[in-house]
């Protein structure tokens, strides 16, 4: 019976060990530069736009390629990477996503495939690493 007793306390030393050494300040990210409104030609912003695009084309069901109409607005917040928070209207092309040109796609118009989608990407990056990564995307038909 001893040992057993010693054994449910060793456990529970551990467990209260192991609540009281975590810190819950310790998983916040620290902020270095709080969000700033940038310009859309910005060299970094446009490498973010692209590759949430192409992430967007990706996991969309749609059968055709969606293109940006118009960049909205663009913020930039620093924290151990570069977050670019970028506001766009984009809308379906012309290209089917099978197809392997993609660099003469026009926006559908006049027809009843025309569809226009407001999203709003973050966008974490490390563009000298080459490294970019969609953290957050929120869309809406307009």
């Amino acid at each position: 019976m001893t040992r057993l007793q010693g054994s449910c306390l060793l456990l529970l030393a551990l467990l209260v060990a192991l609540l009281a050494s975590t810190d819950p300040d310790k998983n916040k990210v620290k902020v270095l530069r709080e969000l700033k409104v940038i310009d859309a030609s910005d060299a970094n912003m446009k490498q973010c736009l692209w590759f949430a695009m192409q992430e967007y084309n990706k996991e969309s069901e749609d059968n055709y390629i969606f293109r940006v109409v118009k960049v909205i607005q663009v913020q930039l917040q620093i924290t151990d990477h570069l977050e670019y928070f970028i506001d766009v209207e984009i809308a379906r092309s012309n290209c089917r996503k099978l197809s392997n040109n993609n660099e003469n796609c026009v926006i559908q118009e006049n027809s009843k495939l025309e569809k226009k989608i407001i999203c709003s990407f973050l966008v974490g990056a490390l563009p000298w690493n080459g490294d970019f990564t969609v953290m957050k995307k929120q869309c809406a038909d307009t």
